[in-house]
């Protein structure tokens, strides 16, 4: 199916990113994720955090999971050495593809994954969560992803916005939380970032 879409441009410091976006986000409604097709708050927030804390990401190896459009994981393509845009939905990659090719990044590439089956993919140094823990049912399999992915060492930074649905899962990750930072966007609504990481 012929995806209509059309190029949104973000602006950080001197950083423009443009991304395609489809027009019509709600006619996915039908497939499995239909979430993935917009550009959520709690990306924008994340490219905030990046922004400002680009230690994390300078010259290391970057996953965003559950990518949908892909806005923090093709922020951070200018300051990590390489970086993979990963979603479940093989329509959310023809896109992610098209937004590679129009912000001419030779360090990133896009692949479907599963979140619930990543024990075979290469162990990045960073992992990017944009809300992806707003579904109670899948807490459970979320939560066992991000312990195999602390356990390998990996630094996880999961941007969330403060839905009550979300706190589960938020206290279930805290023991981890190395950071915790809030950035505002959309007229003062408010971000949660968590950095995430296992003590050696």
């Amino acid at each position: 199916m012929q995806i209509k879409a059309t190029i949104h441009s973000f602006t950080y410091g001197k950083q423009i990113l443009k991304i395609w976006v489809p027009e019509n986000p709600e006619s996915f409604a039908h497939i499995h994720s239909p979430y993935w097709a917009k550009v959520w708050p709690a990306s924008v927030g994340l490219c905030k955090f990046l922004e400002t804390n680009t230690g994390y990401i300078k010259d290391k190896k970057v996953l965003e999971l559950a990518a949908g459009l892909g806005l923090p994981g093709l922020f951070a393509a200018s300051f990590a050495c390489h970086v993979c845009l990963s979603d479940i939905e093989p329509q959310a990659i023809v896109l992610l593809e098209k937004s590679v090719l129009h912000n001419n990044l030779n360090n990133v590439h896009c692949r479907v994954i599963d979140w619930t089956n990543i024990k075979k993919i290469e162990t990045p140094d960073i992992v990017l969560l944009s809300d992806v823990n707003y579904e109670p049912a899948s807490f459970s399999s979320l939560l066992k992803s991000v312990e195999h992915l602390l356990n390998q060492q990996c630094t996880i930074i999961l941007s969330s916005p403060q839905r009550l649905m979300a706190k589960e899962f938020i206290t279930a990750v805290l023991p981890y939380c190395i950071q915790q930072d809030e950035v505002m966007v959309e007229e003062l609504l408010p971000i949660s970032i968590f950095v995430l990481r296992k003590n050696a």
